[in-house]
């Protein structure tokens, strides 16, 4: 992989182990560890609870940018609520326009998310295959 900044990605959960979870097993199938892109989990309260915390998400944020933006993907709706809330004003302006809150869901975005900004894709690219992911077949035609 080459040296150049990738788009980071942000795993946000209410839980902080499914988070670091779901960073772990990413990094295993997509194979992007050394030269690939930030992967950064952000689950769970500061005190260990359940829960989400827009300033933990910000933080992770701010980890996972290498200056190319960073894609977050989150569980339930809380945690898109508080991701966006991170994302709109808890980080500096030059940095929040490179942020994207993914719709997709948290597994197969995450992993999508991590092979496109692997390959060199910009923020908007990967937001979308990180988008598009939750139309993906996992089953074949009955037919």
């Amino acid at each position: 992989m080459s040296d150049e900044p990738r788009v980071g990605i942000v795993v946000v959960s209410h839980s902080a182990a499914l988070a670091a979870a779901t960073v772990d097993l990413v990094r295993a199938l997509a194979n992007v560890d050394g030269g690939g892109p930030r992967l950064v989990a952000a689950g769970g309260m500061a005190d260990g609870a359940t829960g989400t915390d827009a300033a933990r998400i910000a933080d992770a944020i701010a980890a996972a940018d290498a200056g190319r933006g960073v894609v977050v993907l989150a569980d339930l709706g809380g945690a898109v609520l508080a991701a966006q809330l991170a994302a709109s004003e808890l980080i500096d302006p030059e940095r929040r326009a490179l942020v994207r809150v993914s719709g997709g869901p948290l597994v197969e975005g995450a992993f999508i998310a991590a092979v496109q900004a692997a390959a060199g894709d910009a923020v908007d690219a990967v937001a979308q295959a990180a988008d598009e992911a939750g139309s993906l077949r996992k089953l074949g035609d009955a037919s």
